[in-house]
């Protein structure tokens, strides 16, 4: 932390830190930034082990005992990560029980990623698989039904009842869905456009598909 003890973000700090038994160590503003390699810091910085990621186990016990429809999340190549920490907010705020990533191809849960996350990384179940269409093949045989979001589907997100147990595969920036896990995917939808662009941006898009679920479920009967 910075030296200037006195500030009200500081003490607050603080005082969170010492009775979790949080070393603190007061620097100088520049010894702060070279640790943290950028400038946007507010005077504070964490050093953590590495993000500790749950598994598919653990991902489909919170399913089992929430007494929800599944709603999963898989990212295939999503690669920014800024992209990545939004989308892990979006999935986080609308009930997603876990999101699934790739270790290959895809952004891994980085600070970026947390602080694009606005933090929902800390609350939020991520498991990092090896294979993403075995995977795909073991949350079938749990019963789910899978369903890939893609600009060239002739059905849309507002055609399709979300009321089943979901996966939903979110593809990449740059090409999307890519086809051996697209194969996997027992439906696939698009959402309706009125502009003159192509598409969405990957983490808007998720973001959008995501509301029609909870809206479906939560709020349209």
């Amino acid at each position: 932390m910075v030296e200037d003890r006195e500030s009200k973000g500081i003490r607050q700090i603080t005082a969170l830190a010492r009775p979790s038994r949080i070393s603190i160590t007061f620097m100088k503003k520049e010894e702060i930034t070279s640790i943290a390699r950028s400038m946007d810091h507010q005077g504070v910085v964490a050093i953590t082990s590495p993000y500790p990621y749950a598994s598919l186990e653990d991902i489909l016990k919170r399913w089992k005992s929430s007494g929800e429809r599944l709603f999963v999340l898989a990212l295939d190549s999503v690669q920014d990560p800024h992209n990545l920490g939004a989308i892990i907010r979006s999935a986080h705020l609308l009930g997603i029980h876990g999101v699934i990533l790739p270790k290959d191809r895809s952004a891994s849960v980085t600070r970026v990623v947390a602080k694009a996350s606005a933090g929902a990384v800390e609350h939020t179940l991520i498991a990092r698989i090896t294979n993403l269409v075995s995977t795909l093949k073991e949350l079938k045989k749990e019963g789910a039904w899978i369903v890939g979001a893609s600009a060239e589907a002739g059905q849309t997100i507002y055609s399709f009842q979300f009321d089943l147990d979901l996966v939903l595969v979110i593809g990449g920036e740059d090409e999307g869905i890519r086809p051996l896990v697209k194969k996997e995917c027992d439906h696939l939808l698009s959402i309706p456009l009125l502009g003159k662009i192509s598409s969405f941006n990957t983490s808007v898009a998720c973001a959008v598909i995501l509301s029609e679920v909870i809206r479906q479920r939560r709020f349209a009967k």
